[in-house]
């Protein structure tokens, strides 16, 4: 890829008509590949989510687990029929699992996500 690269960067600076079209189509096949990446390491992360969930004896667990799938990142917070403290057990158990990550490094106001 690092030939193509260096000769697309050749031709644009040469004024070849279809050095544009070159480019353009690299970057569109970095952008794929990337993208099958990210969705190849979103479904391992899903995988072991839906794995450690039988572990888990939380009142709103299952609850907690589909809207991690379905949302980007989470902070623990009261749920139906849980509190604030439950809650944030919950997420660390499920950071201790491996089940998800904790996204901000904070020690207040977490965000949690795959």
């Amino acid at each position: 890829m690092l030939a193509a690269e260096q000769e697309a960067k050749f031709s644009l600076r040469e004024g070849r008509a279809d050095a544009w079209t070159d480019a353009c189509h690299l970057a569109y096949a970095r952008a794929a590949a990337a993208a099958l990446d990210l969705h190849a390491d979103l479904g391992r992360r899903t995988t072991r989510l839906l794995d450690v969930a039988p572990q888990l004896r939380g009142k709103d667990a299952d609850t907690t687990i589909s809207m991690l799938i379905q949302e980007d990142a989470l902070a623990a917070r009261t749920g139906k029929a849980t509190s604030d403290r439950s809650s944030r057990r919950l997420f660390d158990r499920l950071v201790a699992l491996g089940g998800v990550r904790e996204l901000t490094g904070r020690s207040t106001f977490r965000l949690y996500g795959l």
